[in-house]
């Protein structure tokens, strides 16, 4: 095992080095610059002649040094990570990448693993109860329940809800994690409650597509292993159905489950994404689309390598879970 793990970390290095190379090259595919939006900037808001803001701007880009090739960009960005810790410099928020990413990243990470446990518990668990139940009119609901989850979009929801809680329930101050009053108080239990108030929405849309998934998957597996010939002799020396089912059957039909483990976070961060947009919710998810269309190359090379990561880590961690839950698994 731990001859295993040390090469799939060094595998996750080489992994991530391309991860980085490929996602710095793409997001500097579109036209133009930082420095572009900043030379527009200065012709429509402080009213310069375009020669002047064409001069700002080539100014701009030496400063940051974006009139250096892509390759040369890249490799300071890298130095900078390996040598200093750094990030990178925001333009648009004129600040360092790293200190901006640490403020939200603890906040998404909760978000992202409440929607993720939940939905993982509620998909298991409904899949459980329905397997056994084929075609019944329970099963029927659970599957266009399950349609219905992964069909409508996030946004959409989001909406619906930011509708219902102001028009319909009068809750106001939507858009952040706690009421005035709770910001800036320390902790206790009615800022907790002020607090679940305020990310529910977030979690509930986040986990909707998760929860159908996790469903359908674990029905339809432990329908495979129910009808499996060790089940069947199970049943034959007369053991009963509840010990069939949660001794031989749920365990093995987990197996997908657990290797879903692996790519989940960077998918539920996905789904933070659309409803934090929406909702405006300080989270990294509008920091790192608001990149995108500002050509913040920092920011959005920072947050697609940490993407990466959790990604590459959740497939280590599915592996070795997977390893405990089957021992039939064995690693050389």
């Amino acid at each position: 095992m731990i001859n295993y793990l040390v090469r799939r970390i060094l595998f996750a290095i080489v992994v991530l080095i391309g991860i980085s190379m490929v996602s710095f090259i793409v997001i500097q595919l579109p036209p133009g610059d930082f420095a572009t939006l900043y030379k527009q900037r200065l012709i429509n808001q402080a009213g310069m002649s375009a020669a002047d803001a064409e001069a700002a701007a080539d100014v701009f880009r030496e400063r940051y040094g974006l009139d250096e090739p892509i390759f040369i960009q890249y490799l300071n960005w890298v130095k900078g990570i390996v040598t200093e810790g750094s990030f990178g410099y925001s333009m648009a928020y004129s600040r360092d990448v790293g200190g901006l990413i640490a403020e939200r990243l603890p906040r998404t990470i909760l978000l992202a693993l409440l929607a993720h446990g939940i939905s993982t518990v509620v998909g298991v668990i409904v899949g459980i109860y329905i397997a056994p139940r084929q075609y019944s009119l329970g099963d029927n609901v659970a599957a266009l329940i399950a349609f219905i989850f992964t069909s409508v979009p996030r946004f959409w929801v989001a909406l619906v809800i930011i509708y219902l809680l102001v028009f319909t329930f009068g809750q106001q101050h939507v858009s952040s994690f706690f009421a005035p009053q709770y910001a800036l108080a320390p902790w206790s239990w009615p800022k907790l409650v002020d607090f679940v108030r305020h990310i529910w929405p977030i979690v509930l849309i986040a986990g909707l597509g998760g929860v159908a998934r996790n469903m359908r998957v674990m029905r339809g597996n432990l329908l495979d292993v129910l009808n499996a010939q060790y089940v069947t002799t199970a049943r034959s020396k007369g053991l009963t159905e509840t010990k069939v089912m949660y001794k031989h059957a749920v365990p093995n039909a987990l197996h997908p489950i657990v290797m879903y483990q692996g790519m989940v976070l960077p998918y539920m961060v996905q789904g933070e994404l659309e409803a934090a947009i929406v909702m405006s919710i300080p989270t990294v998810s509008p920091m790192f689309y608001d990149s995108l269309i500002n050509q913040d190359i920092y920011i959005t090379g920072s947050i697609l390598l940490m993407y990466g990561v959790m990604l590459v880590i959740g497939n280590i961690l599915a592996d070795v879970f997977l390893a405990v839950l089957d021992p039939r698994i064995r690693y050389t």
